[in-house]
């Protein structure tokens, strides 16, 4: 059961993804979900080159199962870091914030796979032009940053999943096996999942950043930068607070960087400054009451879609 085409192309057990969080999705994390039978991808936009070799040589010590490196597309040394990782043992990497057009080719010819993030129909089409082997499809209510467009991913995944021949892995809001089954429902072949593994004992994150997602509500995050310095989906503290009033006051792009400064996601995943650090956060996280382990999460997920899968059945009419 659940032994979908992502599940085929990255050689899995169940089609799982863990999503590529700065700071967080380290080696430890990594290994975690690919030992479970999931995906690891690791958080490589903060890493030096030296940091993404050690990071993979530490997690082909912790499993023989595949994993992936998520590389931002926006870094100058791009195609150092994709080389680094695959050299390391990456089946998989995952691009992100540019087009994959410049290097799917040359990491496929290398023997890996490619997964591209997506917010929308036409860049999804793009990147299966581009001839990637799979799209994540990322939804407005994701952590971090998200796309202009404010698709969320109940109405994007289908319509992706219509537009495109590739699979499509369902990423934004999905925390448990409910989110497993409705994503697989409306066309994905997968999930990709980042605040829900960001509260597990393997993440690299700070105690009180964890903390701060299992206390939260269903109100508890809130976009900032939304016409300005582009939207971004954080819990709320006294730094989405100060940002959200600035920005009604008029400031502009250049003036919200130098209030805000360098190091805000450091500040909250490393120090565990839960009121002037980036607590990057999805609106799931309301709903993640426990840290737990990887494997914890990813077996729970899969009994509990089985159970679901199972209770739909007698509502079909013969």
């Amino acid at each position: 059961m659940f032994k979908t085409k992502i599940c085929e192309i990255l050689n899995i057990q169940y089609p799982i993804i863990l999503g590529g969080m700065l700071w967080i999705g380290k080696s430890d994390l990594v290994a975690a979900v690919s030992e479970a039978g999931g995906l690891g991808l690791m958080g490589a936009g903060g890493m030096t080159i030296e940091e993404i070799e050690s990071e993979c040589a530490h997690v082909t010590e912790k499993t023989k199962k595949p994993f992936g490196v998520n590389i931002p597309l926006v870094r100058p040394d791009s195609d150092e870091m994709i080389n680094a990782a695959i050299k390391k043992g990456a089946s998989v990497i995952a691009t992100s914030s540019g087009s994959p057009k410049k290097f799917t080719q040359m990491i496929q010819d290398q023997g890996c796979r490619v997964i591209h993030v997506v917010a929308n129909v036409t860049f999804a089409k793009k990147s299966e032009d581009a001839g990637v082997d799979a799209v994540a499809a990322e939804g407005f209510e994701a952590g971090g940053h998200n796309g202009h467009d404010e698709i969320t991913t109940m109405a994007l995944i289908p319509q992706v999943a219509s537009a495109v021949d590739i699979p499509v892995i369902a990423a934004g809001g999905i925390a448990d096996g409910r989110g497993l089954v409705a994503a697989l429902a409306l066309g994905a072949k997968g999930v990709q999942m980042g605040t829900r593994f960001l509260a597990t004992h393997e993440a690299a994150a700070h105690q009180n950043y964890k903390d701060a997602i299992v206390k939260m509500t269903d109100v508890g995050t809130s976009i900032t930068g939304r016409t300005t310095i582009g939207p971004t989906r954080a819990i709320n503290n006294q730094l989405t607070e100060m940002i959200i009033n600035a920005e009604k006051e008029g400031a502009k792009p250049e003036e919200l960087f130098e209030m805000i400064g360098e190091g805000r996601s450091a500040m909250a995943c490393i120090e565990g400054n839960c009121e002037e650090g980036s607590l990057y956060c999805g609106q799931i996280g309301g709903a993640v009451k426990e840290i737990k382990s990887a494997r914890q999460i990813v077996d729970d997920m899969i009994s509990e879609a089985k159970t679901i899968v199972e209770s739909l059945n007698p509502l079909i009419s013969h």
